[in-house]
């Protein structure tokens, strides 16, 4: 019924920038919070950043200063703007977001939902 798919990840080199979309679509009545986790090969899934619905950010301490989390409510979409990349920042990047969804019988359904997740590989 709903639907995360994210875009943008890739190789770029070290101190090069991406720029990766998240769009969730489906039968939805509200996007609450959205956000942004990595996991990296052998490591647990970690905060990047999230985006309340009225803007409100919150960065984990390795994005703080160099990504940037926005979001355009009308396309329930966020972006995420990473600077200065470096090699810790390889890693599989999943899209979160809190969803309000209609069922199919009428029903008001509140999930949590993830992406299948993007690869940026940072490296030389």
């Amino acid at each position: 019924q709903v639907q995360l798919v994210e875009s943008g990840g890739g190789l770029v080199q070290p101190g090069g920038s991406l720029r990766l979309t998240c769009a969730a679509s489906g039968r939805i009545l509200r996007v609450d919070t959205m956000g942004w986790y990595r996991q990296a090969p052998g490591k647990e899934r970690r905060l990047v950043a999230t985006i309340t619905s009225d803007g409100s950010t919150n960065y984990g301490d390795s994005s703080k200063g160099r990504f940037t989390i926005s979001r355009d409510n009308a396309k329930n979409t966020i972006y995420l703007q990473m600077n200065s990349l470096n090699f810790e920042d390889t890693a599989l990047y999943y899209c979160n977001a809190d969803i309000l969804a209609l069922g199919f019988d009428g029903n008001y359904i509140a999930s949590k939902e993830w992406g299948q997740g993007t690869h940026v590989t940072v490296s030389s």
